[in-house]
Order: C-alpha cells, then sequence, then structure tokens
C-alpha cells in the first residue's frame, strides 16, 4: 500500500528535510490527538526544518491508542497537516513523531520508563479538561474519581495522567535522575498551576518526601495553546487524500492560524519554538483568559444552541445573522469587559479575527464535538465572567443562555426530537437529576446547585437561577433558533 513514507507527493507537501535519525525522545506527550498533532507537533516539526534540533516526540496513549500507533508506525511516524483557509492551502510532511508507547500494547511499566528515562525532558499533555481529574468548582484533586481512586492504592499501576506523571517522576528520583518540566497544553484557566496542585495533592498521599521533590525542582508551566482543529473523518481524511496524492490515515485537515504562548520555565532546557511563531513571556495570564472566554466560550455558546437547533457545523451556526450578531455581542460587550489585559492585546481586532475564524466554511468543525464534556468546560468558559457582570449588575441573559442550552443540551433531545448523544462525565448524575425532577424548568435550580460544576455564590445565586429558568423555558418552548433571534433583536 502506498503511504506518504515510500511515495513522491505532489508539490503541496513534501517530506520533512532534516535528519530525523538526530531527533531523540526529549518530549514524552500523553494524548496524541488531532490538536496536538497539529499544533506542538507541529512547531516542532517546523523548528527541526529550520534549525538543527534534536527535539523529537515520543507519544503515549493510556487508553485507545493503537489503531494510531499502528498506522503511524506503517508510515514511519509521518503524517500530513493540511492548513487552509478559504481557497488558500498549504501542507507539512510531520516527522518529529520519533517512538510510541501505550498501556494496552506496552504495559503500564513502560511508560513509567519512558517516562523516567534519561532522554526525558518535557512530559506535555492533551488530555481534556476531565483528564485532570479535578473538581471544577474548587480546582482541586478529585479523590473520589475512580481513576485516582484507583491509582492511590495502587500507585505503580495508574490509570491517570496524574498517576503516570507522578509514578514516572518517582521512579527519577529513585533513580537519582532530575526532575522534568510538566507542560499543559490544555484549554484551563492557569492550566499549569492547575496540574501542579493536582500532582502535588497526588503525590502528598502516597509520599510526603517524593511530593516535596516534586514542589522544588519539577516545573508546571502555564500555556495558552490556539487553533481549531476538527477531528479527523473519513470525508477529511479523503479531501486530504485528494490534496496530496496519497491516502494518509493519520493526516489532519485543521485552519491555518495557529498560536502558542508559553511560561518561559524549563527545568531541562526546551526547544526554541519561539523561532517558529510561539511567543515565551513571563506569564501567559492574560492571553488564556481572552482565550478561554473569547474563544472558547462563543464556541460552547455556538455549540450547544447549534447542536439543539441542528446546524453541524459551527460555519453554519455563523451562517444565522441573529447567531452571529449574538456571538459577537458575547465577544466584545459580555466577555471582553472581564478581561484585565495590556495594551498590545487589541480585543476588538481579536474578535474580528475570531469571527472570520468562525465563518471559514472549509474548517468542518462540529457543533457535537465542541458539545462534549460541557460540565467540565462552561466554569472557565462562561461561569467565570458570570461574577464580574453580576458585580457590575449588567445584563446577563447570553451568558445564561449559554448555560441554559448546555442544561438543554445534556437532556439528550434536539429541538426537532431527535436524540442527541450526550458525552460528558457527569451524564449519570445529571440523569437522575432529571429522572427526579423531569426535564422541565423546574431542574434547573437542582443543575445549578452541582458544585462541581458551579460555585455556591453562582449556582445559588437567585439572579442567575431566574436568569437561567427563563432562558431554559424558552428553549423548551419555542427552539433555539427562536431563542436566539429573540435575543438579536433585544441586543
Amino acid at each position: 500500500m502506498n503511504t506518504i513514507a515510500n511515495t513522491s507527493l505532489n508539490s503541496l507537501v513534501q517530506p520533512p528535510c532534516y535528519d530525523r535519525s538526530a531527533l531523540k525522545p526529549h518530549i514524552v506527550h500523553i494524548g496524541c490527538g488531532a490538536f496536538h498533532r497539529a499544533h506542538q507537533a507541529l512547531y516542532t516539526h517546523l523548528l527541526a526544518a529550520q534549525t538543527p534540533s534534536a527535539w523529537g516526540i515520543c507519544e503515549v496513549s493510556l487508553f485507545s491508542g493503537e489503531p494510531l500507533f499502528s498506522d503511524l508506525a506503517n508510515q514511519d511516524g509521518l503524517y500530513t497537516v493540511l492548513e487552509q483557509y478559504n481557497q488558500q492551502k498549504s501542507a507539512e510532511c510531520v516527522g518529529t513523531i520519533v517512538a510510541s508507547v501505550s498501556k494496552k500494547r506496552d504495559g503500564s511499566q513502560a511508560i513509567i520508563e519512558q517516562l523516567a528515562s534519561v532522554d526525558t525532558r518535557i512530559v506535555s499533555l492533551t488530555i481534556t479538561e476531565k483528564g485532570y481529574c479535578i473538581d471544577a468548582a474548587s480546582g482541586q484533586l478529585d479523590r473520589a474519581n475512580p481513576a485516582i481512586a484507583h491509582d492511590l492504592q495502587s500507585p505503580q499501576d495508574p490509570e491517570s495522567a496524574i498517576g503516570y506523571i507522578v509514578a514516572g517522576l518517582a521512579r527519577r528520583r529513585q533513580l537519582g535522575r532530575e526532575a522534568y518540566t510538566v507542560l499543559s497544553c490544555d484549554n484551563i484557566q492557569g492550566n499549569g498551576h492547575v496540574l501542579r496542585n493536582a500532582i502535588l495533592q497526588y503525590a502528598n498521599v502516597i509520599d510526603t518526601e517524593l511530593a516535596q521533590w516534586i514542589e522544588q525542582y519539577a516545573s508546571f508551566p502555564c500555556t495558552m495553546v490556539d487553533r481549531i482543529v476538527p477531528a479527523a473523518t473519513q470525508e477529511s481524511l479523503h479531501f486530504v487524500e485528494q490534496e496530496i496524492g496519497v491516502y494518509d490515515p493519520c493526516a489532519i485537515a485543521c485552519e491555518s492560524f495557529k498560536q502558542w504562548v508559553i511560561e518561559d520555565n524549563f527545568v531541562q532546557g526546551r526547544p526554541d519554538w519561539d523561532l517558529v511563531g510561539a511567543q515565551f513571556v513571563d506569564d501567559v495570564t492574560a492571553y488564556e483568559a481572552m482565550k478561554l472566554r473569547m474563544l472558547n466560550g462563543s464556541h460552547s455558546f455556538l455549540a450547544y444552541l447549534g447542536v439543539l437547533a441542528g446546524y453541524e457545523y459551527i460555519a453554519d451556526c455563523m451562517n444565522n445573522p441573529d447567531i452571529y450578531r449574538c456571538v459577537q455581542t458575547l465577544m466584545l460587550t459580555v466577555q471582553a469587559p472581564t478581561l484585565n489585559v495590556t495594551k498590545e492585546l487589541d480585543l476588538n481586532a481579536y474578535a474580528k479575527q475570531l469571527l472570520e475564524r468562525f465563518c471559514n466554511r472549509c474548517i468542518y468543525h462540529r457543533t457535537e464535538q465542541i458539545a462534549m464534556d460541557g460540565s467540565q468546560k462552561i466554569a472557565y468558559r462562561l461561569v467565570n465572567s458570570l461574577r464580574y457582570h453580576l458585580d457590575n449588575k449588567n445584563d446577563i441573559r447570553l451568558l445564561a443562555t449559554g448555560i441554559a442550552a448546555w442544561i438543554r443540551y445534556t437532556t439528550a433531545t434536539d429541538d426537532r426530537g431527535d436524540t442527541i448523544e450526550v458525552v460528558d462525565p457527569l451524564k449519570d448524575r445529571l440523569n437522575q437529576l432529571y429522572q427526579q425532577f423531569g426535564t422541565g424548568v423546574e431542574v434547573v435550580p437542582y443543575i445549578l446547585a452541582l458544585e462541581a460544576i458551579f460555585p455556591q455564590d453562582i449556582g445559588h445565586n437567585p439572579e442567575v437561577i431566574a436568569a437561567v429558568s427563563q432562558a431554559y423555558q424558552c428553549l423548551l418552548e419555542y427552539g433555539a433558533k427562536h431563542t436566539i433571534a429573540q435575543l438579536a433583536e433585544a441586543l
């Protein structure tokens, strides 16, 4: 079978121009999804293409990465990233993945030994919000999480990423090796701080001296990552095949825009990613808050209303002028004022750019993909902004409608009466509430009272309960399109 490893490619994409044998697995990455391969791995590839670099990546799968790893192995670790904006296209044949290890294929100890390897300098993660096993309201490690509960009892045979990272650090300490940098690349506010707290809380339970060693010698930089990368589908894979001239089962089609802002805090060196467009800064707080609220908050707003209204893709949502107007207002009038940013960050220009990206019809970003795991996301994306507007006695209808749309989505039925496949770690708890109180507006206060999602000052606030209940009732009676039309008219 012809693959990108043994076939002459067309002029759109060329094989890596650097010596791949010089790359070492200095980065161990947990979560080899499409976003990582189109972002961090691509940045590392671009660096190797521009300057001599030994920074390669070993991919780790804790759950279900074997089919991808098998396809990558058949292609000598190569895969295609096709970037597109309207009619403009460019492609890269990425070559920085040099090894892989998975629990199913290789076992837990093989992962721990890779984490403990003398070659490993950075352990990075894209495991989504739920992979951190934290309580969304408190930001603390959720010791009742089944994976964490298992790992605390069996720390040498872990299930969670937290458990594996600590096991790898424990092994390094045992071998007399230095600690490494743990680099979160997930959309969590203060992601490095959240990860550090979870790891130290976990380590303190199993070995206080180990926890002290980690606290002293490891580092946990915060990052802001940005690129719209839809999940791969057979349609997207065939599209890439038409563009490059060969089928690549590992290919990714994504937007041309990408951004990476990184706190410069690495204990064992780092790649010079800034040479290929990343930014190293002292503090990423302003960047991550801007992105989480203006981009991710708007995405969640679009996703839940879009799923309910029957829109398959984000660009379809944005073609509705009422939705476009509401999203524009959400970005500039609702989310932007909550941000404390420096003068060099132009929020008006950022919002304009976001709207253009959302309207890019070449990017088939499914609303149902963005809607997944909402209980882990909306606190960062929508809820935190409520405090600002409550304190300033501002209009909270757009934020309340986004939250109400998420609640309506979790009832698992859209406006046409079709079943929604809800993917959420709190799905069972939500279903218990629906069985107990029904799916009418009466259930709203009970959903808002879930402290794993909503802090007490928000979930028990009468103004929030009233606004979310009113939006939810409108969604029930009239549907998402009518609700958003009413909002747009009132703006």
